[in-house]
């Protein structure tokens, strides 16, 4: 009698997991899914949630994504050539050329995520306070001595303009200071080209620079960076998740106002329970 229970236990527990593990019913056809454009550091989600509402492996998918600046995935929804994207915070240029363009635009908050600061991982400086951040950026503070860490001059690495890394810096951390104009060798083109001049170029223990928590824990994982503290608060999953660290951004799904009933289902899916599970297993923040 006792071995019958313990057999149908495991018979229960059993068919709980292969439930669990079941794949969702496909949402979207390849010929009905409509043309999905993402910021850099958003890739690898936007292929998490293809790949579920297609119920097709990642590695079938053969999907083009914008890899320059986060302007340009803007401009191409602007402009008609995709029906959603995924994207940073727009930049007040961008903001402009829709306006030039007659063009209004829903914008709805979907990911948490933390705007980080980096630093050689041979850097003595482990943390920094908010106000350090900006001094550092408008010039006042030019030393690494000045914050705890050695004599040395700060090189304080900057995105260009309409990327949308400069573009939360601005409107996170400077807000209403004047950031100091960067010397051309300071300013680098690609997110990648940042971290890695922090991570290996001359003089990279002196210095710092900015990206997503997402980029620089996964997609661009370097292990001669550190990400800092910022008020005494690490970075995390965690800390992202509780609100506790300060610096705090998201991933915007957005859509033109005139965006077809097909792209308006695809929004509703990602912001549902199920879009939800999708963005946490990716491992991002989802704002609900």
């Amino acid at each position: 009698m006792k071995k019958s229970i313990i057999l149908l236990l495991i018979l229960v527990i059993l068919s709980g997991c292969n439930k669990a593990e079941a794949p969702n019913e496909p949402i979207f056809t390849l010929e009905d899914y409509p043309k999905v454009d993402a910021s850099l550091a958003i890739h690898p989600l936007a292929d998490a949630i293809a790949s579920d509402f297609l119920n097709i492996p990642e590695s079938e998918l053969d999907f083009e994504y914008t890899t320059t600046r986060s302007s340009e995935v803007y401009q191409n929804l602007i402009d008609g050539k995709v029906d959603v994207i995924f994207a940073s915070e727009i930049s007040e240029e961008d903001k402009a050329y829709a306006k030039e363009k007659g063009v209004e635009l829903n914008i709805i908050p979907a990911t948490s995520s933390a705007f980080v600061f980096i630093v050689n991982t041979d850097n003595p400086v482990n943390g920094l306070t908010f106000e350090e951040i900006q001094k550092i950026y408008t010039g006042e503070i030019t030393s690494w001595s000045e914050v705890g860490g050695n004599d040395a001059p700060i090189i304080p690495y900057q995105r260009p303009t309409g990327s949308g890394s400069q573009t939360a810096m601005l409107s996170l951390v400077m807000k209403d200071k004047k950031m100091i104009t960067p010397q051309t060798i300071q300013v680098r083109g690609e997110m990648g080209e940042l971290i890695d001049a922090v991570a290996e170029y001359d003089n990279a223990e002196n210095a710092i620079g900015y990206s997503y928590f997402y980029y620089v824990n996964t997609m661009y994982k370097r292990d001669t960076i550190k990400m800092l503290s910022i008020d005494g608060v690490k970075p995390s999953i965690d800390t992202i998740k509780s609100g506790k660290y300060p610096i705090y951004t998201n991933g915007f799904i957005v859509t033109r106002s005139d965006a077809d009933k097909n792209t308006q289902k695809w929004v509703e899916a990602v912001l549902s329970e199920r879009g939800s599970k999708i963005i946490e297993n990716a491992g991002y923040v989802p704002v609900n």
